[in-house]
């Protein structure tokens, strides 16, 4: 065991849990501390999860990091090695201010305090592959900046902003879509409204077409990563993490096929440039005709309340590709476990809520 010691900010949510237990399971640091102003009990983790926030190396510190006299907390007591914010608003479809205060603010605020502090070596800030202009073909770390998502803007001003301190040990990670057990914001959105069709036993739409960029990257990869970067990542960079699968909307949909047993499609280009002239309207019916078989599936159940929804955001339903090279970081010795997107691996993430009663049963149409 060496005498690593890791602060991550944002440590109870879902990359966070991951990578404590990569932590854990190299026997890579003496200390972890974990900060979050969500507490371990009331983040719907599974029973492996919340035992690791009792473990003898990991301790727990609750605190809103958007606040600085609890930054100042969160860094007191310990020389960190190694500091990983995950902490910020992670939802899209929130107002400019949220994500001012709890994207931008936060993460200036953390690494300011980070400053004060020497022993830190490494500072790993995520970020979003959604400040790349979109487009059909993989963007690299060097390529075009244009976000299109409110909260991608301000992850680009936080990035921006983290860049311009001297002396910071900066590595900046910027993701495709995370998925994995536990995830709530990924792709469980789409997994949910698939499962609901197993009641409506209607065909699913999706807008635009299938070979819409949606790239994926396992939430394993993306914590294994991140301690491969705590020693061969290089300061001042940026690194995609991508998978190898070129995930699009229509190989998502030929899993949820074999999940549920529902016949899937796609409105098409013309239809959809249609509904995008009135996006917001298209976004709520389309939204509204998964909520109701949603309803119905909970109360067969028996399940009062879940944080599982089948609402997708106006922003994410545009016609916005998410293409990603991820290849960058193989070049430092890192190999992704999870290279492609399987029904395995899709089924794993609706076990994880099942068990702990937050996904409903369903029966397979065929």
């Amino acid at each position: 065991m060496t005498d690593n010691k890791v602060l991550i900010l944002g440590g109870t949510g879902f990359v966070a849990r991951h990578l404590i237990k990569q932590l854990l399971a190299t026997n890579y640091a003496s200390k972890i501390r974990a900060v979050d102003k969500q507490l371990p009990a009331t983040s719907y983790m599974s029973d492996e999860f919340k035992a690791m926030y009792t473990n003898e190396k990991v301790e727990y510190m609750q605190g809103n990091l958007s606040n600085e006299a609890h930054v100042k907390k969160a860094f007191t007591g310990h020389e960190w090695t190694h500091v990983v914010n995950l902490a910020a608003e992670t939802r899209c479809g929130q107002d400019e201010a949220t994500y001012k205060q709890m994207i931008l603010v936060l993460s200036v605020n953390c690494a300011k305090e980070a400053l004060n502090h020497k022993s830190i070596k490494t500072y790993i800030e995520f970020s979003t592959a959604q400040v790349y202009d979109s487009g059909k073909k993989p963007s690299k770390e060097s390529d075009k900046l244009k976000p299109w998502t409110v909260l991608a803007k301000y992850k680009k001003e936080a990035e921006d902003e983290l860049k311009k301190l001297q002396g910071l040990p900066l590595i900046i990670v910027r993701t495709a879509v995370i998925y994995g057990p536990g995830d709530l914001n990924g792709l469980m959105p789409r997994i949910i409204c698939a499962s609901t069709y197993t009641v409506s036993k209607e065909k699913m739409k999706m807008l635009w077409t299938g070979d819409l960029a949606l790239n994926t990257v396992h939430v394993s990869d993306v914590a294994r990563a991140t301690c491969h970067l705590f020693e061969k990542g290089q300061k001042g960079s940026v690194y995609n993490l991508c998978d190898k699968n070129s995930t699009d909307q229509e190989k998502l949909n030929k899993i949820l096929e074999q999940l549920f047993g529902i016949d899937t499609g796609f409105h098409g280009s013309m239809l959809s440039s249609l509904a995008k002239l009135n996006i917001k309207l298209a976004a709520e019916t389309a939204n509204e005709s998964h909520m109701s078989p949603w309803g119905e599936m909970l109360k067969a159940s028996e399940i009062k309340f879940t944080p599982l929804s089948p609402y997708i955001d106006i922003e994410l339903l545009s016609n916005n590709a998410l293409s990603v090279d991820g290849s960058a970081i193989e070049a430092t010795g890192f190999k992704y476990e999870q290279p492609n997107l399987t029904k395995a691996l899709l089924q794993e993430e609706i076990d994880y809520y099942t068990t702990l009663n937050l996904f409903p049963k369903y029966t397979p149409l065929k």
